[in-house]
């Protein structure tokens, strides 16, 4: 099956789902069972995911085909190490200020002579020691994605740097923080947001790179496919639960409502 960074060289949109709030192997199992996306990720920077439950969220997606990678604070080496040991397919950088830090994190996420990860073959991306150490480097380095989130006004100031740097495989717009950011929380259609996500998508055209995003709306979905985005987060656990609540009173109105 093709690595989660190669399917976003793909022509056809990735279609993603978040967990956050409840990092059980039950809810990656009933998205999976939807057949309606191709990859996942977990939120580590709002829920705190411990090793473990990465573990397992891995191992619940993979019965799906389905690979996952996790956005984290960037705030040191050994949490990065310790998701992609886990069996990640990738690692992306939240709340990214310049192009230093985001260099930093891919340092922190990639073996020598790429970075400086600390070499350990005995997680599952090694196949807990079973890989030949040469072999494992060299896959780990092709094959693991590493993204950046582009939420900030320094990671926006700094998108053309950020895009160019080696070891950088996505750009992942925050609408939400980069709304805030530009002191327009929330207004999907605003100009200077678009024009945002038209230097984040110029960037990537020039350096090799594809950029993803949330979804708060189909028509922002639209407008995303129409600036190249290669993959959208449609769904997350909170999103699904409170859909369906509505969904239920609506349908029991005359008992629920």
């Amino acid at each position: 099956m093709p690595s989660l960074k190669q399917r976003l060289q793909e022509e056809r949109l990735l279609r993603l789902f978040a967990v956050g709030r409840i990092p059980h192997p039950v809810v990656i199992d009933l998205f999976g069972l939807s057949g309606l996306f191709d990859a996942f990720w977990i939120d580590q920077e709002h829920a705190g995911w411990t090793y473990q439950e990465v573990v397992t969220a891995v191992l619940a997606g993979q019965a799906h085909g389905l690979e996952c990678f996790v956005r984290m604070a960037p705030s040191g080496y050994h949490a990065v190490t310790q998701n992609l040991e886990a069996g990640a397919a990738g690692v992306m950088a939240a709340r990214v200020e310049s192009c230093q830090q985001a260099a930093q994190f891919v340092q922190w996420s990639k073996f020598a002579p790429l970075g400086q990860r600390g070499f350990n073959t005995g997680g599952r991306d090694g196949h807990y020691a079973k890989l030949d150490p040469v072999q494992f480097a060299q896959q780990t380095n092709r094959e693991q994605m590493v993204a950046i989130q582009i939420e900030t006004l320094g990671a926006l100031d700094h998108v053309e740097q950020i895009a160019a740097l080696e070891g950088v495989d996505l750009l992942f717009v925050g609408p939400a923080d980069l709304s805030q950011a530009l002191g327009i929380l929330g207004q999907w259609d605003h100009p200077r947001l678009w024009e945002a996500i038209a230097a984040v998508e110029q960037a990537c055209q020039r350096h090799g790179k594809v950029w993803a995003t949330v979804a708060p709306s189909a028509q922002f979905v639209q407008r995303a496919v129409e600036h190249g985005c290669r993959a959208v987060s449609f769904a997350s656990t909170v999103s699904c639960l409170n859909a369906g609540l509505d969904a239920l009173r609506e349908q029991f109105a005359a008992w629920l409502g």
